[in-house]
C-alpha cells in the first residue's frame, strides 16, 4: 500500500465525514469518485490498493486504455464533456455517465445501448450559472431533456450533475449546489422517479456540496496531487 496515497484518501474521507456530521447526514450516502484523468495507471492502482474503487475519467481514449489495463474490480464513471462522435464508445463501459447535456447525445446513447441490449445509467449535466465556457443544459431546457431520457427504454436517469463557477471562497458555490438540488426535487415530482444522484463538489468545495445534498463528489487533485 502506498503511504502517500493512503494519507490523501484518508484526508478526503475525513473531510466528507466532517461535512456530513455538520449537516446531519450519513457519510455512507456520499460516494467518492476519484478523478483520475491525466493520471497514470500506476497512480490509479496505488489508490485502488488503498480501497478506492470508483474512478472518474473525462476523455474517452484515455479512459478506454485504463479500463482495459486496470484492475477488473474497479468501477468507472464518465465525468467529462462527451462528444457526440465518441458517445457510442462510452456506452456499456461506464457505470454512470454524468454529463448528458443535449437531446441528440441522449438519442445516440439510447440507440447504442439498445443495440448492445443493456441499460446505461446516466445523469444530466446542468449549467446552472449560464457560463458560456461550460457544458450543460440550461435549467429552462432541463425538463424536456429529462423527459426524453426518462422515456428512453435503454437509459436509466439517475440524477443531475453540475460544475459550478470557481470561487476563492468555496462557500460562494453553495447557491449553485442548492439550485441543482432544487431542480432535482422538482424533477422527481414531475417524472415520478427517485433520481437519487446529485453529482457535485470537487477538491476545493466538497464540503459546501455535501452540505447542499451531494451524493457523488468528484475529487482529483486532493487524491492524486497535480495533474501531469
Amino acid at each position: 500500500m502506498d503511504e502517500r496515497a493512503f494519507e490523501r484518501l484518508a484526508w478526503v474521507k475525513k473531510r466528507i465525514d466532517g461535512a456530513c456530521r455538520a449537516c446531519g447526514r450519513d457519510p455512507a450516502d456520499v460516494t467518492l469518485v476519484a478523478v483520475s484523468k491525466k493520471q497514470s495507471l500506476a497512480a490509479v492502482a496505488e489508490l485502488a490498493g488503498c480501497g478506492q474503487t470508483i474512478f472518474g475519467e473525462s476523455y474517452i481514449q484515455e479512459a478506454m486504455a485504463k479500463i482495459e489495463a486496470g484492475p477488473p474490480e474497479l468501477s468507472w464513471h464518465f465525468i467529462g464533456h462527451l462528444q457526440r462522435n465518441k458517445a457510442k464508445l462510452a456506452v456499456g463501459r461506464f457505470s454512470l455517465i454524468h454529463t448528458v447535456d443535449n437531446l441528440e447525445l441522449a438519442r445516440i446513447l439510447q440507440k447504442k445501448a439498445e443495440a448492445l441490449g443493456i441499460i446505461q445509467p446516466v445523469c444530466i449535466q446542468v449549467n446552472v450559472a449560464g457560463e458560456t465556457q461550460k457544458s450543460g443544459i440550461d435549467p429552462d431546457g432541463l425538463p424536456e431533456l429529462a423527459e426524453t431520457v426518462a422515456l428512453a427504454p435503454n437509459l436509466a436517469l439517475e440524477g443531475l450533475m453540475v460544475i459550478p463557477p470557481v470561487f476563492d471562497d468555496p462557500v460562494r458555490a453553495r447557491p449553485a449546489f442548492a439550485r441543482l438540488r432544487q431542480l432535482g426535487e422538482a424533477l422527481r415530482t414531475r417524472l415520478s422517479l427517485p433520481l437519487p444522484v446529485l453529482s457535485m463538489g470537487m477538491s476545493g468545495d466538497l464540503e459546501a456540496a455535501v452540505m447542499e445534498g451531494a451524493t457523488h463528489v468528484r475529487v482529483g487533485t486532493d487524491l492524486f496531487g497535480p495533474r501531469h
